[in-house]
């Protein structure tokens, strides 16, 4: 049984909403940050990085009481404006090749620690700790986590007839994206979702691992038992197969000391090796990999499919078990400074063109993950080795935001 709850969000004025809503802090480089910042004084950019030039110097505590006192002054300066009444919200994003629709509520951080709403992903401890304190002492969450459910036609219908309303918002973005927002705070309609959502077993998290394990770290110490607020977490549902999966690809720095000819000797061992020469390459199917070497492209077809768990089957943990690790010697795919990873959305001749340039000796491409894959190993408490999956939609920060 999935629990779902309405919530008061705040939210930007109708005029103002296209210039205070910004992509994730960290989706920009410095200048692109610094411009958005020096041009544009209604960014939220400015609540959740008060200070930019000296940020490194400043304590995080102080650092985000900054961002607590920025986001208050947002909010006298009527630019944000609190909801009147809890409500649920649907928001959808069409881009040139895509358009995805979901509902923005809060789920039950219990279900999360009951595994009603699962995970496939590890988090690391650091960053946990710090997104614990910066909601801690912000006291606001604005990025949703990015949970689906199964394809449900009752919920589909229902928000296909609540958009052909007019929306509260709408707006649309450099990155040539347009949003809609449609605020649901009838009683009667909010229940009747509630009831849906109970009869749905699970959810499962798409993206927001880490901000899922920060809310439970930060409702674990609350103190104040009429604080019902950290007892949810702000999300974005979405059906399970209205969500976009991408590869991501690997670039490692050299060969682990082994001549080219004895590296693809030692990869004809576990694969098909076959040289498709300058034409670039990218797999068609699972177990199928593409290679890019000293100006020519490869496909590497999997020669044993017999695995021992679902795991073990995944493309991302076939590469390192195959190749990463035992012939290119790389152990902590998170901290090892000789590879890199690049966005399966990028085209295949910009990793290309960074081995011509010579920052790396190989790449590899990879075939994406699906949602099945995604909810197996959920469902069987595994955990994906880092950056195997990059989904879309990506949220919006300050569009909703969820207080604490």
């Amino acid at each position: 049984m999935a629990t779902i709850v309405p919530f008061q969000a705040v939210r930007p004025t109708r005029d103002k909403v296209c210039l205070v809503t910004c992509r994730s802090y960290d989706e920009y480089v410095n200048a692109e940050l610094a411009a958005q910042l020096d041009f544009n004084p209604l960014s939220f950019l400015h609540v959740i990085r008060p200070a930019f030039v000296n940020q490194q110097s400043i304590a995080y505590e102080k650092r985000y009481r900054q961002v607590h006192q920025k986001y208050q002054d947002f909010k006298n300066e009527i630019i944000l404006v609190k909801d009147d009444k809890p409500a649920v919200y649907i928001h959808k994003i069409k881009t040139k090749t895509e358009s995805f629709a979901g509902i923005i509520v809060g789920t039950s951080l219990e279900e999360y620690r009951q595994n009603i709403i699962r995970k496939h992903e590890d988090t690391i401890a650091f960053r946990v700790r710090l997104l614990k304190e910066y909601m801690k002492y912000s006291e606001f969450n604005t990025e949703p986590v990015l949970m689906t459910y199964p394809d449900n036609k009752t919920i589909e219908n229902w928000i296909f007839n609540c958009t052909q309303k007019l929306a509260d918002f709408e707006f649309s973005t450099t990155k040539k994206e347009t949003h809609y927002l449609w605020k649901i705070e009838d009683q009667l309609e909010i229940n009747w979702l509630q009831n849906i959502f109970k009869k749905t077993d699970y959810l499962y998290i798409a993206d927001g691992h880490h901000r899922c394990e920060a809310a439970k770290l930060l409702a674990d110490e609350n103190d104040n038992p009429n604080n019902k607020a950290k007892d949810y977490l702000l999300s974005y549902l979405i059906s399970e197969h209205n969500i976009k999966i991408y590869e991501f690809n690997r670039l490692v720095k050299d060969l682990n000391g082994l001549s080219r000819e004895a590296f693809i000797k030692k990869l004809a061992e576990d694969f098909i090796v076959k040289s498709h020469s300058e034409q670039p390459f990218k797999p068609t199917h699972k177990h199928e990999f593409g290679m890019y070497l000293n100006h020519c492209f490869y496909s590497l077809t999997l020669r044993d499919e017999r695995f021992g768990s679902v795991l073990e089957a995944l493309d991302t943990q076939i590469l390192y078990d195959k190749i990463l690790h035992p012939i290119l010697g790389i152990s902590d795919l998170r901290n090892d400074e000789r590879i890199e990873y690049a966005s399966g959305k990028n085209s295949v001749l910009d990793l290309k063109q960074r081995i011509d340039d010579e920052e790396f000796e190989v790449g590899f491409v990879l075939y994406p993950s699906d949602i099945e894959e995604i909810k197996a190993l959920a469902d069987n408490d595994l955990i994906m080795p880092p950056k195997s999956t990059y989904i879309e939609p990506k949220f919006r920060s300050g569009l909703v935001i969820y207080e604490l």
